[in-house]
């Protein structure tokens, strides 16, 4: 996915979206590597085969997220007790 609005908000790597307000929204494919999240609202969004390496989801609103084979590595943060192996996220 090339760089894109949603919302309003520019979805590209290293994007500040902290608080942004992203229900719903389709970010399948998405290239988030080191966006900030959080505190955002992603409830419902489709991020199936996007890339969080290195993104910040502290706090980050994940209920009903598709997170199928979603690319992450161990610097991305997640919501506390927040399980991304069970969730479908892939590991490099």
């Amino acid at each position: 996915m090339d760089v894109v609005e949603v919302n309003g908000y520019t979805i590209e790597p290293w994007a500040k979206l902290s608080g942004a307000d992203l229900s719903g929204a389709d970010l399948s494919g998405a290239n988030c590597i080191g966006a900030r999240f959080d505190k955002a609202n992603l409830a419902g969004a489709n991020l199936e085969e996007a890339c969080l390496y290195l993104a910040k989801l502290r706090d980050t609103d994940l209920s009903r997220v598709n997170l199928t084979a979603v690319w992450a590595d161990e610097e991305t943060t997640w919501p506390p007790g927040f399980d991304p192996g069970a969730a479908g996220v892939i590991f490099d």
